[in-house]
């Protein structure tokens, strides 16, 4: 860069700092060694705007949920006194006067079998003492339970061990259309069912976390209590079995 350009250059960055953005698109230029003063073309420079005519970004702002909300989802993971009074467990209406008349956990319990899920008590054994009995009789004296004996196994594709649904322990004291069709459409292989759904609170979850022990990691072994065959391997994508050097 020769001595005349070079002055071109410094004295054209001067004029910018001190004209700012309002300068036009044409500038004045340093005059010639003949006296004659070019004139720069600054079209490519941005036009300016003041600030209160800029327009807004359509950008929307995303919050991003903060550390302590990350497991929110999850009904499970929230921490819950047990056997508090019905109008205080967040389950029944406290503004339902009937919800005040209703007795109260830790005398209503007491006797029963313990456990250390939910709100402490066993209730598959309390029901198997015969320590307590469902109402059938309450709108039919004649009604009983239609108890189904029957387990139903899914297999789990990780390698935890299968989960085995009994129906004995649940139709002893629940409809069939507690569950069916509802929560679960009584046909093989129409239940997608998966953990996460179940954490949201749905098939399993609508009880379970709720109103029956909920799903934590002491507990996993009382659904995931199916141990795999000594020749169980896990299974291989079909990417892998067309192509299994790959």
């Amino acid at each position: 860069m020769n001595r005349y350009n070079k002055t071109l250059f410094v004295t054209f960055v001067l004029s910018l700092l001190v004209a700012g953005p309002a300068c036009s698109s044409q500038a004045q230029g340093v005059a010639r060694p003949d006296g004659s003063v070019p004139v720069q073309d600054l079209s490519y420079a941005p036009s300016y705007k003041p600030v209160d005519e800029v327009a807004q970004s359509d950008v929307q702002v995303i919050h991003i949920a903060e550390v302590a909300d990350i497991n929110s989802f999850n009904r499970n993971l929230k921490k819950r006194a047990f056997q508090l009074p019905p109008a205080e467990d967040g389950l029944r209406d406290p503004q339902n006067e009937a919800t005040h008349i209703l007795a109260a956990p830790k005398s209503a319990f007491e006797g029963l079998p313990t456990t250390e899920f939910g709100n402490r008590v066993d209730w598959v054994k309390t029901l198997d003492e015969k320590k307590i009995r469902p109402r059938w009789d309450r709108e039919d004296p004649d009604a009983e339970p239609f108890v189904m004996d029957l387990d139903i196994v899914r297999p789990v594709k990780a390698s935890v061990p299968d989960v085995v649904f009994p129906h004995r322990q649940h139709t002893e004291w629940l409809f069939c259309s507690n569950c069916h069709p509802a929560i679960f459409i009584p046909q093989k292989g129409a239940n997608q069912i998966n953990m996460s759904a179940i954490l949201l609170g749905q098939k399993c979850g609508v009880c379970h976390g709720k109103v029956s022990f909920p799903i934590t990691t002491k507990s996993c072994k009382k659904c995931h209590s199916k141990p795999k065959p000594d020749d169980w391997k896990p299974p291989l994508s079909e990417t892998t079995l067309k192509n299994p050097w790959k």
